[in-house]
């Protein structure tokens, strides 16, 4: 059974967002696997620079539970550019496993396809790239095995909401407890 996740860090990352769904998911004993989209350190958009577990090329969504995009500019163009990352957006979502992007990300999903008659949530600016998603302003939306958020703000959220997602609410309430994070 897949339950690893991956976290695709493109240049120009959204740093918040991806180290509080890659911290939290830890925390969750959920295995996450940080990728670059090349080999190396990867520099977000506010030149902090992340060392990934590992190269895109080396993971195998065939082991992948669900693939989580952080956002910020120009990571998620980034992400959207990438060949390999629609192409595992829309083989897990086609095989019954979750997708989920937060902020500008949600685009990547549009475009694959994934958002078509789904309620989904991004960046404001961003509505008019979620396809023929359901637009939603809600802080974290979540649609069947589609998860989207807004921005750095609800990062947290979001993270907690794939961990329930993935683990069941208990897990997640024992986190959010064990955080101090307002229910």
């Amino acid at each position: 059974m897949q339950d690893k996740v991956l976290v695709p860090l493109a240049p120009g990352f959204e740093e918040i967002e991806a180290v509080t769904i890659l911290d939290v998911l830890r925390r969750a004993e959920i295995p996450v696997v940080a990728a670059g989209l090349t080999p190396g350190p990867v520099r977000g958009a506010h030149d902090i620079t992340f060392e990934p577990d590992a190269s895109l090329d080396d993971v195998d969504a065939g082991e992948l539970a669900m693939i989580v995009l952080p956002g910020g500019l120009p990571g998620a163009t980034n992400l959207l550019e990438d060949e390999r990352i629609g192409k595992i957006v829309r083989e897990l979502h086609a095989s019954g496993r979750h997708v989920a992007a937060i902020c500008a990300a949600p685009m990547v999903l549009g475009a694959a396809g994934v958002l078509d008659g789904v309620p989904a949530t991004c960046y404001p600016g961003f509505e008019d790239r979620l396809g023929d998603a359901i637009r939603s302003e809600e802080r974290v939306v979540r649609a069947d095995r589609v998860l989207t958020s807004r921005g750095p703000g609800t990062a947290l959220e979001f993270a907690l909401a794939i961990v329930e997602t993935l683990r069941g609410s208990g897990p997640a309430s024992a986190l959010r407890e064990g955080m101090l994070v307002r229910a």
